[in-house]
C-alpha cells in the first residue's frame, strides 16, 4: 500500500476527461484524501490533446509531482507525450482500440483496457470515460461503491436508466483491470484516508465564495481563461441573493459597470486576465481619480496579446502596478492557497472601502484553475468594513455641494451614496475641488494629488509576506509568489535532508511593497533565490526596487507555459548554494 501517487488521465479535448477527472477525485475527496490537481488543455473547444494531473494522498498536498504513477490514456497521443513522465514500475491503462505501444525505454506496465468496446455495448461510446473511472479506481483499491455514488450525483438529472448504464461501466471497467492487474494491485493500493470532510476546489471558486461572503452582490465581466469560472460561479449563486451578474460586451464596459455598481453603494467586482485587464486599464485610472472602491481579479495566464491562454504565468506583475495612466493609489495582493483566494477576496472589499481605491487580486492559471484540498473554511473570520461610507450627511448651504473628496488628515474622505439628503456632489474623471467640479487650479491639483496618494500610507494589509523561517541566518532564502508556494516548500525538504538551512517567503502584498517586512529576511540570508513563472524577473526587480544587498538575489525563471517543478527548484537552488 501506499500513502501517495499521481494519477494522470489525457485524450482529445470533448472526449470526456473532465467528467472521469470530476467524478474520480470527488470520490477521492469524499474518502478523506487530499487531492492536487493540474490541467494541461489547448486553447479550443473541442481537439487537440488535454491532460488532467491529480496528486493524491493521505497528507496535505499543495504541488504537482515531479513523476507519475499512473496514466489513462484516450489515444495514442497521450502515449507519446506523457508516458516519459511514468517512473519506473509505473502504469499505463490506454484504451486497447489504439493499439497502444511504448517506448522500451519506459518501464511501465500497459494494460489495454477496451473502454470504447465495452462503452458501446452498453449503447453509447460516450460511456467510455467511465469505463476509465472504474479501471482506475480498483487499480487504487478504492471501494468501487464510493465512486458509484458520486455517477449517481452527476447523471440523477438524466434519468435512473442514464445513472443505471453509467454505473455499470464503471463496475465493468473495474472488474477487468482486476482480472487483468491480478495482485500488482497491491502496489497501487492507498492507504485508508482519515474519512474527514474537505473542501476540494479551484481558486476561482474560492475568489467567487469569498465575494459572495464579502456582501458582493453584482459582478460585470467578459468571459476569458482562466477568470471565467468566477463569472460562472456567481451568475449560480448571485441571484439566490438577490445580486445579478451580467457578461458584457467587452472588458471596458465590465469594468465600467462596476465603477458603477461601486459608486452607488453596492459591492461589485469584476475578473479576467491580462488581454482584459489592459482595456481595463483607462477604467481603472477613472476608479482612482474618483476615488470609487472597485475590487478586480486577474488571472495571470501565458502572453503577450492572445499568447498562451490556458498556459501557466506570472508575467501581469508589473503590469498590474505600473499599468495606469497617470498616478494613483492602487492595492495589489497576491494570493497563494485556495484558502487564501477566498479570505484575500473578502480582504479585498472592505480595503477598496475603507481606501477608495481600486484592488486588484492577482492570481495565476495554475492557483485560478488547478482544483486543490482545501480546509474548511471559517466563515466566523468575515469582516464587513465600509470604510469611510456615510449613513448620512451634515446641511450644507444652497452655494455648496458635499465635500466628497475633502481635504482630510488620513486623506480618505467621507463617502455617501447616490440619493444620501445633502450627498450632492459633482464627479468626473478630471481633476476636482472637494466637491468635486472641475479644476485646473494648480494648488488644488498639488493637494489632490497630495490627498490621493496620502492613502495608503498607513495600509494595514493582513500578512503581507507570508513567512516560513526555520534558520535564524539561512544558507539560502527561496521567495516566491502565488502558486509557487507549495512546490518551493517540497523543494525545501529535499534540500534540508542534504543539510542546506533555508527559509522561505511568499510576497503576498505587491503594492504597496512591503520592503518594511521583507529587508530582515533579506539580510539575514547569505544567497536570495527569487522564482517566478515570467522572463524577466518582474519579482525580483520589484524586490531590488525596494531592497538592498542586490548582490545576494538570483533569479529561477520558467515561461515555457507549465508550472515548477519541485525537483527544478531543488536543483537551481543546490547549484546556487554551492
Amino acid at each position: 500500500m501506499v500513502s501517495q501517487l499521481s494519477w494522470k488521465i489525457g485524450g482529445q479535448q470533448g472526449e470526456g476527461l473532465e467528467s472521469t477527472d470530476r467524478i474520480f477525485s470527488t470520490a477521492l475527496n469524499r474518502m478523506g484524501y487530499y487531492l492536487y490537481g493540474y490541467r494541461h488543455f489547448s486553447s479550443r473547444i473541442k481537439g487537440g490533446h488535454t491532460n488532467n494531473k491529480i496528486r493524491i494522498g493521505t497528507k496535505p498536498i499543495r504541488s504537482i509531482s515531479d513523476d507519475l504513477d499512473i496514466l489513462v490514456a484516450f489515444d495514442q497521443e497521450t502515449i507519446n507525450l506523457n508516458a516519459p513522465e511514468l517512473r519506473d514500475g509505473g502504469v499505463i491503462i490506454a484504451d486497447a482500440k489504439f493499439k497502444p505501444t511504448k517506448d522500451d525505454d519506459i518501464n511501465a506496465r500497459l494494460f489495454a483496457v477496451p473502454f470504447t468496446a465495452i462503452a458501446e455495448e452498453l449503447g453509447t461510446s460516450l460511456m467510455k470515460n467511465m469505463v476509465a473511472t472504474g479501471a482506475s479506481a480498483a487499480l487504487l483499491g478504492l471501494p468501487i461503491e464510493s465512486v458509484k455514488e458520486v455517477v449517481e450525483q452527476e447523471f440523477s438529472r438524466k434519468g435512473n436508466a442514464v445513472v443505471e448504464k453509467n454505473n455499470e461501466a464503471v463496475e465493468k471497467g473495474a472488474s477487468y483491470i482486476i482480472e487483468e492487474a491480478g495482485t500488482l494491485i497491491e502496489d497501487f493500493k492507498l492507504e485508508p484516508a482519515d474519512g474527514e470532510k474537505r473542501l476540494f476546489m479551484i481558486g476561482n471558486e474560492a475568489i467567487g465564495l469569498g465575494a459572495v461572503a464579502a456582501g458582493c452582490r453584482f459582478m460585470a465581466a467578459y468571459p476569458i481563461t482562466p477568470a471565467s469560472e468566477i463569472m460562472e460561479y456567481l451568475i449560480k449563486r448571485l441571484p439566490e441573493l438577490g445580486g445579478t451578474v451580467i457578461q458584457t460586451e467587452d472588458e471596458i464596459a465590465a469594468a465600467t459597470m462596476t465603477i458603477g455598481a461601486n459608486y452607488a453603494g453596492v459591492r461589485a467586482l469584476t475578473a479576467s486576465a491580462g488581454p482584459g485587464l489592459s482595456l481595463k486599464a483607462e477604467a481603472i485610472g477613472l476608479a482612482g481619480m474618483t476615488e470609487t472602491p472597485i475590487v478586480i481579479v486577474d488571472t495571470q495566464r501565458g502572453g503577450p496579446s492572445t499568447g498562451l491562454p490556458t498556459k501557466q504565468e506570472q508575467s501581469d506583475l508589473n503590469a498590474m502596478i505600473y499599468g495606469t495612466h497617470g498616478e494613483i493609489p492602487k492595492i495589489v495582493l497576491s494570493p497563494s492557497t485556495i484558502e487564501e483566494c477566498f479570505y484575500d477576496t473578502v480582504e479585498a472589499f472592505n480595503l477598496a472601502d475603507k481606501y477608495q481605491c481600486p484592488v486588484i487580486v492577482l492570481t495565476d492559471l495554475q492557483l485560478s484553475l488547478g482544483k486543490q484540498t482545501s480546509e474548511m473554511l471559517d466563515f466566523d473570520k468575515v469582516e464587513i468594513d465600509r470604510g469611510k461610507l456615510l449613513e448620512e450627511a451634515s446641511e450644507t448651504d444652497k452655494e455648496h455641494l458635499f465635500k466628497r473628496y475633502e481635504f482630510t488628515e488620513d486623506g480618505i474622505s467621507p463617502r455617501v451614496k447616490p440619493g444620501t439628503k445633502h450627498g450632492i456632489f459633482h464627479v468626473t474623471g478630471v481633476e476636482h475641488d472637494e466637491e468635486g467640479r472641475p479644476s485646473e487650479n494648480p494648488v488644488n491639483r498639488k493637494k489632490m494629488m497630495d490627498k490621493r496618494m496620502k492613502k495608503l500610507e498607513n495600509l494595514q494589509v493582513t500578512d503581507p509576506i507570508k513567512v516560513q523561517a526555520e534558520a535564524e541566518e539561512p544558507d539560502l532564502l527561496i521567495i516566491g509568489m502565488g502558486s509557487t508556494i507549495g512546490t518551493i516548500d517540497e523543494a525545501r525538504v529535499r534540500l534540508h535532508e542534504d543539510g542546506l538551512k533555508t527559509n522561505h517567503i511568499t510576497v503576498r502584498l505587491m503594492n504597496p511593497f512591503p520592503a518594511k517586512e521583507l529587508q530582515p529576511h533579506i539580510d539575514k540570508a547569505k544567497k536570495v533565490v527569487i522564482v517566478e513563472n515570467n522572463a524577466t524577473g518582474q519579482l525580483a526587480s520589484l524586490v531590488k526596487l525596494n531592497i538592498n544587498q542586490h548582490e545576494k538575489i538570483n533569479s529561477m525563471l520558467k515561461y515555457d507555459g507549465n508550472p515548477f517543478l519541485p525537483a527544478e527548484i531543488y536543483s537551481h537552488c543546490k547549484e546556487v548554494s554551492n
